[in-house]
């Protein structure tokens, strides 16, 4: 026999909706707050209920950053209620722009080329990349390589393997030319190319590849190699 209420079952001014309506939404407690996002709740618990017991295990910062896969391991989330969940977590970041301060935007070339200052004056090839959110803000950054570049030493598998581990959405490539001649080598063409192929397969878009020396700098977007 069940031993609880749904929320239709309730007085209509205890439920959570037309509490919201009636007193204000700032006058509801955070499960009820919650309830109204899950909307029902399962054979055991009311919504009420199911958002009780995930804010008594989870505090609400920590809500804030819970994944698909964490939420679905909870009982009484399914994938609907979790993509409902995880919508109201992102509107609540980008309102409060969560990270701001800690993310950098790359919105140009210079903007890439100031993580990269120091390869200028490298006397040997090194390659890098950037790896970015779909707000294109700079997630990670990683130095990928030394060595004169090659198809054995770029290879899509290792630049991709950190865009998967930090859910990157984009990738720029930067190397640097220590002859001072930033334009791409045979090698550079073809090595993009298949950097950009793997890319389009793996759902990962390669926005540029950037070669810099100590005064003149290349891109193969700016120039609609890419």
């Amino acid at each position: 026999m069940r031993k609880f209420f749904t929320i239709r079952e309730m007085p209509r001014v205890e439920r959570p909706r037309e509490k919201l309506i009636s007193k204000g939404v700032q006058n509801l407690k955070d499960e009820e707050l919650l309830a109204i996002l899950l909307r029902t709740g399962g054979k055991e618990k009311s919504a009420i209920q199911t958002a009780k017991q995930i804010l008594n295990r989870y505090s609400k910062k920590r809500l804030l950053n819970l994944s698909y896969e964490d939420l679905v391991k909870i009982k009484g989330i399914g994938p609907a209620k979790a993509c409902t969940i995880l919508a109201a977590q992102e509107l609540v970041k980008r309102a409060l722009k969560l990270g701001e301060e800690t993310l950098p935007v790359i919105r140009s070339t210079k903007d890439v080329i100031a993580q990269f200052t120091y390869l200028r004056n490298k006397t040997r090839e090194h390659l890098a990349a950037l790896y970015l959110n779909a707000r294109n803000e700079m997630v990670f950054k990683k130095h990928l390589f030394v060595g004169t570049l090659d198809a054995n030493i770029a290879h899509p598998r290792e630049i991709f393997s950190h865009a998967l581990t930090q859910n990157a959405a984009s990738v720029i490539l930067v190397h640097n030319h220590p002859s001072g001649d930033a334009q791409p080598s045979k090698s550079d063409l073809e090595i993009t190319k298949r950097i950009l192929e793997a890319g389009k397969i793996m759902g990962i878009d390669v926005l540029d590849h950037i070669i810099i020396t100590k005064n003149k700098v290349f891109s193969f977007k700016e120039k609609k190699l890419i």
